[in-house]
């Protein structure tokens, strides 16, 4: 989800768990233990040991990730803005939140987060867990307090008798933290033709792929310094040149850091053909626009990071990169949007 936080507001949130968590339960469904389905080629994501996966909690978490009541007039659900269909990103610049408000920034895929080492644009959480938190009650998405939704979701026997099953307690906002924490983790896919062809052998790059394939690899285009090994992402934090003045200030809003203005996550590239608009901020529509904007060396800024620095590419070219772009899309949650 994408909302950011300052260093103060993520404090007040990890009061908020540490206090909550004083009450909370004691043990869970160890015996039914969630078997994740991870690629031979991805490592095994690392579960925090007070939320390990566990069938039912992972069920409970789908529940709740698709529930309406999270937000203030019932009209959105995490699920709003992730729609599973498209890697559980967006279709738009910014999200609707309630009562028709606009989001902040664009929404990022939700496909492989079990890896992500922090959270929202800006790497202003690091935790899952606590990132569940962040959208509940800001007023440009679901604008609601956690009282109201532990005490909407209490009035329903069915969760009472699901959180205790899962937590051996009633509904509190901590086990809705966790059970959304745990399904989001198993929404892991590998799947795409880039892995039948490079990890499995068992498909074949045509020649416009195989062409792309190697100009992404290239000095001259330095698209893999960034978006490199499995995930296609090194996790960094970069200023692309983007814009000349940035009213949203990125990675500085968490460091206050003059040095990290403007300067944003590298997100994945799995799946990409399915997540634009791009960018933090939605304002590139097409591959075709995003690459554009790299061939051209971006917008001046004290920040924009040495690689930006433009290249030449013919229209050929630019269909070959795209050509290789799109075998890293993973039709599996396509034909499943249900998950």
């Amino acid at each position: 989800m994408k909302l950011r936080l300052n260093k103060s507001n993520r404090l007040v949130l990890g009061a908020i768990l540490i206090a909550i968590s004083v009450a909370f339960f004691s043990c869970s469904d160890q015996k039914e233990s969630y078997e994740l389905n991870i690629p031979e080629w991805f490592p095994k994501p690392e579960i925090p040991a007070d939320n390990p996966l566990t069938t039912k909690k992972v069920k409970l978490g789908k529940q709740l990730f698709f529930d309406a009541r999270f937000s203030s007039d019932f009209s959105l659900s995490c699920a709003s803005c992730h729609l599973p269909a498209y890697a559980f990103s967006d279709t738009v610049a910014f999200s609707s939140g309630v009562h028709k408000r606009s989001g902040e920034r664009n929404s990022p895929t939700l496909v492989n987060v079990a890896y992500k080492p922090h959270f929202f644009k800006d790497g202003g959480i690091e935790s899952l867990e606590l990132q569940a938190l962040a959208p509940i009650d800001h007023p440009g998405e679901m604008d609601i307090s956690t009282t109201t939704i532990v005490d909407r979701l209490r009035k329903d026997s069915l969760y009472q008798q699901s959180f205790k099953e899962v937590f051996n307690s009633g509904v509190t906002m901590r086990g809705i933290t966790y059970a959304l924490a745990a399904y989001q983790r198993t929404l892991i896919y590998g799947n795409s033709k880039y892995d039948r062809v490079v990890h499995e052998k068992s498909a074949s790059f045509s020649d416009l792929e195989k062409r792309g394939q190697n100009l992404f690899n290239s000095d001259s285009l330095n698209c893999s310094k960034c978006h490199s090994g499995v995930f296609f992402t090194n996790y960094s934090f970069q200023n692309n040149g983007l814009k000349a003045n940035y009213a949203d200030s990125g990675r500085a809003k968490v460091t206050s850091d003059p040095d990290d203005a403007g300067k944003f996550v590298v997100l994945t590239l799995r799946n990409v053909e399915v997540t634009g608009p791009y960018m933090y901020d939605g304002s590139l529509k097409s591959l075709s626009q995003v690459i554009d904007h790299y061939a051209s060396g971006g917008s001046d800024h004290r920040n924009k990071s040495t690689l930006i620095d433009g290249f030449s590419l013919s229209d050929n070219n630019k269909k070959a990169l795209i050509a290789y772009l799109k075998t890293l899309t993973d039709k599996e949650f396509q034909q499943n949007p249900n998950q």
